[in-house]
């Protein structure tokens, strides 16, 4: 990948060089991706001499395709009017994802500039929720009444299909315009002439409301395994579809929007974000893992008389809280994962809870089993080595508990489980794990020292 974006970075190189216009015959060579991440390695003046250099259809290709950094620099060497006649290759909901990038006098400024027709439907686009169904739809797609015959939706799909973003897949509607099925391409065509649509049509339609949230959407997607999902307004009518390459960018982005929260980054956050916006988004959460830290500090303190006796269970201590901070982490990983999916609530999975306590509790034991017995052997004392494997055990179940309850509590709270959950859990397993160490040490001193 890199060889061949390097390879692409010469041509552009070259072709910038000898001012010469790009064949058609090299862009076909070479996908829009390829090119787009090319061009992000280009300072600003040899973007806007590149961009001079292409059609306006081939700059559209590309610029859809571009990570939004790339959009904004090429929106910054164009003229108004030039973004327009870009913004009249591409789709409307591209259009809508670029214009939220915007200060709102420029994109009132283009909003102005575009045909009415494309900039009432732009406008309607950008007053949804960015991460609901109707900020994620289309509005490119084709409706055909229920009572049409093949022959005249043949004849409607040929006149509408160019203006569309798909052509396999029809919906349905009846005479009130409500959405009531939906019929493949290939139905129609291995159809005799004056069949209607009404009994080709599949019926169990499965849709979603404008307003839903773009997680459930993906949820949807996945588990009916759809190509296309329509999205409709209360009155059941028909106000847009999302594509399977748009919940593939919803899933790729809330993945990476929980992998950041749970480790306490913005997810707006990459590697090109400046010091001082790296260092401003990460240290309140520096400081909310310093004022937990403390907490696992006190309890140590509680029991200094007993560690000051025994050396040897202050090298011991980390060991409990390190493991307990693992499996708490093994179950948080799959409970947040189960949340996203809509697999896992609060109320009906307690067998769970009990799965990942039992699991704990195995788990404890085998790895208490090895790590006392080469406290034995290091230090000879027996004692010291069931302890330990007692506080694996408990601390082990107390992570996996604890790794599953705290996301689902902070859910019902209405706490995004991601964003919160790592940092409690790493209260609990330090806190509980000293904690039930060194009460047991304390509890066993007499054979200890």
């Amino acid at each position: 990948m890199v060889e061949k974006n390097n390879n692409i970075k010469a041509d552009i190189n070259k072709h910038l060089k000898e001012e010469e216009k790009f064949k058609e015959k090299w862009l076909e060579e070479h996908h829009p991706i390829d090119i787009a991440e090319a061009l992000s390695e280009l300072d600003s003046s040899r973007l806007k001499e590149f961009t001079g250099l292409l059609k306006t259809e081939n700059l559209a290709d590309i610029f859809e395709e571009a990570e939004e950094d790339l959009q904004i620099d090429i929106l910054k060497t164009k003229s108004s009017q030039a973004i327009i006649e870009i913004f009249s290759h591409m789709a409307a909901d591209d259009i809508t994802d670029i214009l939220g990038l915007l200060t709102i006098r420029k994109r009132k400024e283009l909003l102005r500039h575009m045909k009415q027709d494309d900039a009432l439907v732009v406008r309607n686009l950008l007053g949804y929720d960015k991460e609901s169904a109707g900020g994620i739809m289309t509005t490119e797609y084709l409706l055909l009444n229920k009572n049409l015959t093949t022959t005249e939706a043949l004849k409607k799909i040929k006149n509408i299909a160019p203006d569309t973003e798909i052509i396999d897949t029809i919906f349905i509607s009846d005479n009130n315009k409500k959405l009531v099925g939906r019929v493949d391409l290939r139905d129609i065509l291995s159809s005799a002439d004056d069949k209607k649509l009404e009994s080709l049509m599949a019926d169990n339609l499965i849709k979603v409301a404008v307003d839903v949230d773009q997680e459930i959407v993906a949820q949807q997607v996945a588990k009916y395994d759809l190509t296309v999902i329509p999205v409709v307004n209360k009155s059941d009518i028909l106000v847009g579809i999302i594509t399977v390459d748009d919940i593939i960018d919803v899933i790729e982005a809330e993945n990476t929007e929980d992998l950041y929260k749970m480790h306490g980054v913005d997810e707006e956050e990459s590697s090109d974000t400046s010091l001082l916006k790296s260092v401003k988004s990460r240290l309140p959460w520096m400081f909310i893992n310093l004022a937990t830290a403390f907490l696992a500090t006190f309890t140590v303190a509680l029991f200094q008389d007993v560690i000051s006796q025994v050396v040897a269970l202050a090298a011991a201590m980390p060991i409990v809280a390190g493991m307990g901070g693992n499996a708490g982490t093994q179950t948080l990983s799959i409970v947040i994962r189960g949340i996203a999916l809509g697999e896992i609530d609060f109320k009906d999975n307690w067998k769970l809870l009990f799965k990942e306590a039992l699991v704990g509790i195995i788990n404890g034991a085998a790895t208490g089993l090895v790590t006392g017995f080469i406290l034995y052997l290091m230090y000879g004392n027996y004692y010291l080595g069931l302890i330990i494997f007692l506080a694996m055990i408990l601390n082990l179940l107390i992570a996996g508990m604890f790794g599953f309850l705290i996301p689902l509590a902070l859910q019902s709270l209405g706490i995004d489980p991601a964003l919160a959950s790592a940092i409690f859990l790493t209260t609990v397993t330090d806190v509980f794990g000293f904690f039930v160490f060194l009460g047991l040490a304390k509890t066993f001193l007499i054979y200890l020292i």
